[in-house]
């Protein structure tokens, strides 16, 4: 099994990532630095995703393969059937939820996101008419992303662990398509449909579902939300 060193939850270090494989300077990852609305609206906009990192549930084993009938969803929340118009991709590689999520996070709004020529461009047209299993066994191939990964991982402000390490928390993303929230996990056989939403509204159902994920585990203080938003940070 292929396993990659994790990515740090450090908007710095994430558009650092992305900006190397293609997405231009004008669109950054910035912290969320709370859900309720004074702190949601510090948040830059437009917001074209939302990814969380959380802890995995005591009942999990670390493994890449979830059950979505083993998680406990909101009374909205159904798994999707494919829609060709989400890209959703298998998390086969240990370790690369980070990436996996940023990939989500920009592979669903290539209509906001005009792409440069480069990792994530090729990659993503390599992969569109790909099924989820294969959009997976793709990536696991991807020498440049997998070299990129690797690379910004060890940038982080925490020192990176080994690879062989096991790491108890994991990303997904939060994006908005066709009127609806959709939560992105490539451990998760299927999108997550968390009802209505807007491109306006994003950010703030977006941050609905993250207080249900803290609600799971309310002792837990190891979640933490970034945001995909226009604005060119400059010192990234």
């Amino acid at each position: 099994m292929t396993t990659w060193i994790p990515l740090e939850s450090n908007p710095e270090v994430m558009t650092k990532l992305l900006h190397k494989v293609g997405v231009p300077k004008e669109w950054s990852i910035v912290d969320v630095y709370g859900l309720e609305p004074d702190l949601l609206a510090l948040v830059p906009k437009p917001v074209l995703a939302v990814i969380l990192l959380y802890p995995l549930g005591k009942k999990s084993d670390n493994t890449l393969e979830e059950e979505v009938e083993d998680v406990k969803e909101s009374k909205e929340s159904t798994p999707s059937p494919r829609d060709p118009s989400i890209y959703h991709l298998k998390q086969y590689i240990h370790n690369a939820c980070g990436t996996i999520a940023l990939i989500h996070s920009v592979a669903n709004n290539l209509d906001s996101i005009n792409l440069k020529d480069g990792f994530l461009k090729t990659f993503l047209n390599d992969s569109k008419n790909l099924s989820f299993a294969e959009c997976g066994e793709l990536l696991m191939n991807s020498s440049d992303i997998s070299t990129t990964h690797k690379e910004l991982a060890q940038e982080g402000q925490t020192e990176a662990p080994n690879e062989d390490i096991p790491v108890f928390h994991h990303f997904m993303a939060l994006v908005h398509k066709n009127g609806f929230l959709y939560e992105l996990d490539g451990r998760k056989p299927a999108p997550i449909n968390h009802g209505p939403t807007s491109p306006e509204t994003l950010l703030e159902d977006a941050a609905r579902v993250c207080k249900e994920y803290i609600a799971r585990d309310p002792k837990e203080v190891c979640f933490t939300v970034v945001a995909l938003a226009k604005g060119d940070l400059g010192a990234f």
